[in-house]
């Protein structure tokens, strides 16, 4: 337990308002019921590394653009986001929710379609995207610098890293990878990210 001057660490907590643009988002996730959403902790660090970026920013799986709407929140003035989104539907219903920023751009498209948009200052993808893209693609589509935020990974802190009783190669790889530094980081007792920047 951590005491001091501002309490015990149970007593500390985010923010409770939230960007009107995250709020949308959120509010499209709950009427599609779609419940693997970025966690508000996952997306105030998204929010947080997008203010320390200029450029292009980008999100593979926009879902229902939580991620992307944390991003748009902080972004700098003369970046953009790009996020790309399969269902077509969805990257349609997510379209709406940025209609009035003309700095947000939703692709119909998987991350391939984020090709001719690289190079990115910052990418944020899940561990699915991650581990189907790949490690080679993510490389090239960041610029020196770039980073890249690979969401939803059970925190670990053994080494080499285990998951589900098995060594998890793929957050190994990242970890070896020397084209970039990369940390765990733990947003919630049982959810960490991956930060790796690009060489």
């Amino acid at each position: 337990m951590l005491n001091g001057p501002c309490g015990t660490l149970e007593d500390v907590t985010a923010p409770t308002d939230l960007p009107p643009v995250v709020s949308r988002a959120l509010d499209l996730s709950r009427r599609r019921g779609f419940v693997t959403s970025s966690r508000l902790e996952t997306g105030r660090l998204l929010a947080a590394l997008a203010a320390s970026r200029s450029g292009v920013l980008g999100e593979c799986g926009t879902g229902c653009g939580v991620g992307a709407a944390w991003l748009a929140s902080s972004a700098r003035e003369g970046s953009t986001v790009i996020t790309a989104e399969v269902d077509a539907d969805l990257a349609e219903a997510v379209s709406a929710i940025f209609a009035d920023d003309p700095r947000v751009e939703v692709v119909n498209g998987d991350w391939s379609s984020l090709r001719d948009r690289a190079p990115f200052s910052l990418l944020f993808l899940d561990v699915r995207e991650a581990k189907a893209s790949g490690i080679d693609t993510v490389a090239d589509l960041l610029g020196p610098g770039g980073i890249a935020v690979l969401d939803d990974f059970t925190p670990c802190a053994a080494w080499p890293p285990i998951y589900d009783g098995r060594v998890d190669t793929m957050r190994q790889q990242w970890f070896l990878d020397k084209r970039f530094t990369t940390v765990e980081v733990m947003v919630t007792n049982d959810a960490a990210v991956l930060i790796a920047t690009r060489d």
